[in-house]
């Protein structure tokens, strides 16, 4: 796509810059313990690797190889790492995968996570053979817990009653409607998918497969956050939703990315938190414990004081990694790029690759590098300067790069603030946060008294800092 927004090119997740330190602000408006002045904390320490500890290791069973052409793909580009290579993970790679995996694991769950491309490309034998060695490998206090990201176009009833016989988690990329998912998701030769995925559903629902919705936002997205969120709730029929931001950077030949400019696909700061605030808005009103979207579940977290399971959010990374079709260990799925190659389970065992010095020192960063705008800003608890993917921003203080999605978890954050603090104050009591839809609604009635007499122009009485026709007055039609 062409440019649209224009980054210093300067600045990238790479930009090795001295530390600016990690001095916490002495209080914050916000959050769990707003009144009291204080941050949320955790005492889980994840400064350095530990052998067996937990960690997610996602496969790519065909490398980049799709049968679909969505524009803003980031992974199609990394098929240029193995140029002239078949990517198709054999049997023998997928062997050792597996009992590596279960190996370095600890008792308990073990995700077995397949990914793309397009992994369905493999066929249902492999996934069959994938099966039969978990029980092989694993041992009696381990479970597996078998997840898939899909497409969904070659998704049938075959696959359906395959996934839920063998108890896989489905994760299904529908962006909302038609209009919003074919514009940048279709085949090779341009032909829309929306109409074939809803039919992939289908069968999963028929089935019984669990499924998740996986909705990329991007420009055809934007302003349209409470349509694309009911769409998905009530005609797809998702009780499961992760959106992830479209932020899409330039790469060079290798698929490396190297921050001049985002492209036209890529949803504005601005648009991508206002697009959480109209989902956030109706979801808080009524579905509550029915709907559950990834960036909520992870806002209460850090509301209530615990750490974010989504590595986006948390205080540090480096536990979710990435494993290519012919074995190679990269440091994560947004970082397959030379520089975060960790080694081969063909040379290394897993865990050795897993917790190295450098892989650890990769998780560090997030936190280390963290631009002074972030350390002292009041929503850092929650947002935790977010994916280092998408630092490319020089930031007003200087120094480390900031997130270029900044702007737009500042304004969701501060936007959910009140209501999470009820949530996580009634987890405080062994209530429900579901409790929080009634406790809504009386705060909306009372709202409807005091809305009645403000102009368009004027701040919306609601205390959201936005003018009246751009908060609930859009949202009574006046």
């Amino acid at each position: 796509g062409s440019p649209s927004h224009r980054v210093p090119s300067q600045c990238s997740p790479d930009l090795d810059v001295e530390p600016t330190g990690r001095d916490v602000p002495d209080a914050l408006s916000i959050g769990p313990d707003a009144e009291r002045g204080m941050v949320a904390v955790t005492s889980e320490d994840t400064s350095r690797g530990h052998i067996n500890a937990p960690f997610h290791l996602l496969a790519k069973p065909s490398g980049a190889a799709s049968n679909r052409a969505c524009d803003y793909c980031f992974f199609t580009s990394k098929s240029r790492l193995y140029p002239g290579q078949r990517q198709r993970m054999s049997d023998d790679v997928l062997r050792r995968y597996l009992r590596e995996l279960f190996a370095a694991h600890p008792d308990g769950d073990v995700a077995v996570a397949f990914q793309g491309g397009e992994p369905t490309l493999m066929g249902i034998g492999f996934f069959e053979r994938a099966v039969a060695l978990v029980e092989e490998y694993r041992r009696p206090g381990q479970r597996p817990l078998f997840t898939v990201q899909t497409n969904g176009t070659l998704v049938d009833r075959e696959w359906a009653e395959f996934f839920a016989r063998n108890g896989f988690l489905v994760g299904v990329s529908i962006d909302g409607p038609a209009d919003v998912h074919d514009t940048y998701r279709h085949d090779r030769t341009g032909v829309p998918t929306h109409g074939v995925v809803m039919a992939a559903i289908g069968e999963l629902d028929a089935a019984g497969a669990e499924w998740n919705a996986l909705a990329t936002i991007s420009r055809a997205g934007e302003g349209r956050g409470a349509e694309v969120y009911r769409f998905l709730r009530d005609e797809a029929g998702a009780r499961f939703i992760q959106f992830i931001p479209i932020a899409e950077r330039s790469t060079d030949e290798r698929g490396t990315p190297y921050g001049d400019s985002v492209t036209d696909r890529s949803i504005s700061p601005e648009g991508y938190g206002d697009f959480l605030v109209d989902v956030f808005d109706e979801w808080v009103r009524r579905d509550v414990g029915e709907v559950f979207v990834q960036d909520f579940d992870g806002a209460l977290a850090a509301w209530a004081g615990e750490s974010s399971a989504v590595c986006v959010h948390s205080p540090e990374c480096g536990r979710a990694l990435c494993l290519e079709f012919n074995g190679d260990v990269y440091s994560c799925d947004h970082f397959v790029d030379p520089n975060h190659l960790l080694g081969s389970i063909e040379e290394s065992s897993l865990a050795d690759l897993v917790n190295s010095e450098r892989q650890i020192e990769f998780g560090r960063r997030k936190s280390s590098e963290l631009p002074r705008d972030c350390v002292d800003c009041q929503v850092e608890f929650a947002c935790r300067g977010g994916c280092p993917k998408d630092r490319f921003v020089i930031a007003e203080s200087g120094g480390h790069c900031a997130n270029y999605l900044c702007e737009g978890y500042r304004r969701f954050y501060l936007h959910i603030d009140r209501p999470m603090r009820l949530m996580a104050e009634l987890l405080r009591r062994g209530e429900p946060p579901a409790a929080i839809v009634h406790l809504m609604a009386g705060k909306d009635r009372a709202l409807a008294q005091v809305t009645g007499v403000a102009g368009r122009n004027d701040l919306c009485p609601c205390g959201s800092g936005r003018t009246f026709d751009r908060c609930h007055g859009r949202r009574e039609g006046r």
